[in-house]
């Protein structure tokens, strides 16, 4: 947890109360958003901008209520409304809603709250309203310093997803990807970092050093990474916050494709050696490797299962690059992929449901997504080149990249039935990217 960030809920008060009395019948009504289905029509939701300020920040409530909304209708489950159409102002809603106003522009949902000065800088409250109900859904006060706000909106952002879903929400999160400029014949390669929504980016390395996939820890303080010193790539482990970093394993042989257990004790590494590869287990805090494949065929990618008992991976022993699933210590695999194509960059889903991966057939690049047992397989994108998917926290959104014919690339979203596929704003053209868990 960031210090000085708490919440806590927030009642109703006795104007709800009474309010919810008054029409018990209404106000038993569940709204929810329907997301069973690929096609879903967004539900309209006002986001009203935040009554007060804080000191020296008379635009905080502005700011955090558009947060909020961005991050609302970029999901693609939600469309707000926009804020010219409101009847009441913000500081009319200090109170309970005038429901009747907010039905008229056909807001099915209403997110209101307040700024104030509070113990630790700032002190946020908001409140979510079924407007047909005329029930209060949700409350939350937040207090932390005024520099925190953002995560403040994204944890908002969180609880009204959570809330109108049934699932988790995914906004309070980072990504880590590879910054990429200057010309194909000397391009410039650096780890990036930068909240879900493009903001507070900053870069990690220097660009002295091609690196390469980077993979953010599930405690989000570590990153493991492949890095050239020379012409040799090893995998390399560092802290978020900077400093030095440490080669994970000292092999002969080329490492690449980390990946951490989901309890981020152990990291995934292939070794390639003498024109084969496979793929070892080493501890995160350093040691012997433990080689998991072993086989004359090219072992790569691995991925584990969210509860740590399986691991997907890619290998050609078959004839062509196939998806195959094995124990966390190895041992018998079993394919899974028999479809048309190459697949490869298997990426295991938090919740566990999907395996998202790459498919290449008919000279087009595909993210594709299939069950664990290689059931229920599909084709969500399609573009001349879409690669290296990983999962939003909840599981409900795969983050892949995609290059253009001209050579620049950048960071896509699509959600899990293929529907709402966004852009993902990055200051230069990006790739290999990895999504953290919500920030604790």
């Amino acid at each position: 947890m960031i210090a000085g960030l708490s919440r806590r809920s927030v009642l109703g008060g006795m104007a709800t109360a009474c309010f919810a009395a008054a029409v018990p019948s209404v106000a038993r009504a569940q709204l929810r958003v329907d997301i069973t289905r690929g096609n879903v029509e967004p539900v309209p939701i006002a986001v009203s901008r935040f009554a007060g300020s804080a000191p020296g920040r008379d635009d905080l409530g502005s700011a955090i209520a558009d947060v909020i909304a961005a991050n609302l209708q970029g999901s693609g489950l939600f469309r707000v409304i926009d804020r010219a159409a409101y009847i009441q102002s913000a500081d009319e809603l200090r109170d309970v809603p005038r429901f009747a106003d907010w039905r008229q522009i056909n807001a099915q949902a209403l997110v209101v709250g307040t700024v104030a000065p509070g113990p630790q800088g700032v002190a946020v409250e908001f409140r979510l309203w079924d407007v047909f109900a005329g029930s209060q859904l949700r409350g939350l006060r937040f207090d932390s310093s005024a520099e925190q706000w953002r995560r403040i909106a994204h944890k908002i952002s969180d609880v009204v997803y959570e809330r109108m879903t049934g699932e988790r929400g995914y906004f309070d999160s980072r990504i880590v990807y590879i910054s990429e400029t200057g010309p194909a014949a000397r391009r410039v390669k650096r780890v990036a970092i930068m909240d879900q929504d493009g903001a507070n980016h900053r870069f990690l390395t220097d660009g002295s050093n091609l690196v390469l996939t980077p993979q953010i820890s599930p405690d989000g303080r570590r990153i493991a990474f492949i890095e050239y010193r020379g012409t040799q790539p090893r995998v390399y482990l560092g802290e978020l916050t900077g400093g030095p970093t440490r080669p994970l394993l000292d092999l002969d042989g080329l490492t690449f494709s980390p990946r951490f257990s989901p309890d981020g004790s152990t990291i995934l590494v292939t070794v390639a050696s003498r024109g084969n590869s496979d793929i070892v287990a080493v501890p995160a805090t350093g040691g012997p490797a433990r080689r998991l494949t072993d086989s004359p065929a090219i072992d790569t990618s691995p991925t584990f299962s969210p509860d740590g008992a399986q691991i997907c991976f890619n290998s050609d022993r078959g004839g062509t690059p196939q998806l195959y699933v094995m124990g966390r210590n190895g041992g018998a695999a079993r394919r899974i992929s028999y479809g048309q194509g190459r697949y490869g960059s298997p990426a295991w889903s938090p919740r566990g449901d999907f395996i998202a991966f790459t498919n290449i057939r008919g000279g087009s690049f595909h993210i594709g997504v299939m069950r664990p047992d290689g059931s229920d397989e599909r084709l969500i994108t399609r573009s001349p080149l879409d690669q290296s998917p990983c999962w939003s926290p909840n599981g409900r959104i795969i983050l892949f990249a995609r290059e253009a014919r001209g050579g620049s690339s950048q960071l896509m979203t699509i959600d899990l039935t293929g529907y709402n596929e966004r852009g993902v704003p990055t200051p230069l053209d990006a790739s290999d990217p990895d999504w953290s868990r919500l920030i604790p």
